[in-house]
């Protein structure tokens, strides 16, 4: 069941199992005004097993472009397209978000970013390869955050 993420009230709607379940709550509803704002673009997200497809995309490019795997179970997803950009969104049980940043016309930026819900470690899977800014939010606390460039088509 899809839910349409409330910026304005936060909920912990489909991250409870998560042991940072109210940053991660937080971050998501970060990343939901930020769309809303600059996009006006509603930010829903669907149980991860009910959008097999976007955590597949977003595995292939972790795995193809950096050998990655997530230890951690994703919760929820989204994918969207805005502004000639394809968007996709995972949140992890463990407080991690990773986004996929695609830009469709060839030349375009491609990236993925990692975002660390507060309270949270780094995943072992990340540690020591990534390094990782940190900026204040209102909803999330503290959120850290890094990123690499996508270079394959996908």
């Amino acid at each position: 069941m899809s839910y349409t993420v409330d910026f304005k009230d936060v909920s912990r709607v489909g991250l409870e199992s998560s042991p940072v379940v109210e940053a991660l709550a937080g971050l998501r509803a970060n990343e939901s005004r930020y769309f809303k704002n600059k996009y006006d673009h509603d930010f829903t997200v669907t149980p991860a097993s009910e959008a097999p497809e976007t955590l597949e995309w977003v595995n292939r490019i972790l795995a193809e472009e950096r050998n990655l795997t997530i230890a951690s179970r994703p919760l929820e997803v989204t994918a969207f397209e805005v502004d000639g950009i394809k968007m996709a969104y995972v949140f992890y049980e463990s407080g991690l978000s990773i986004n996929v940043m695609y830009t469709l016309e060839d030349g375009g930026k491609r990236a993925v970013g990692f975002k660390l819900s507060q309270g949270m470690e780094v995943p072992e899977e990340l540690a020591g390869t990534f390094k990782f800014a940190r900026q204040k939010s209102k909803l999330a606390g503290e959120i850290r955050g890094s990123y690499f460039v996508i270079k394959g088509q996908y």
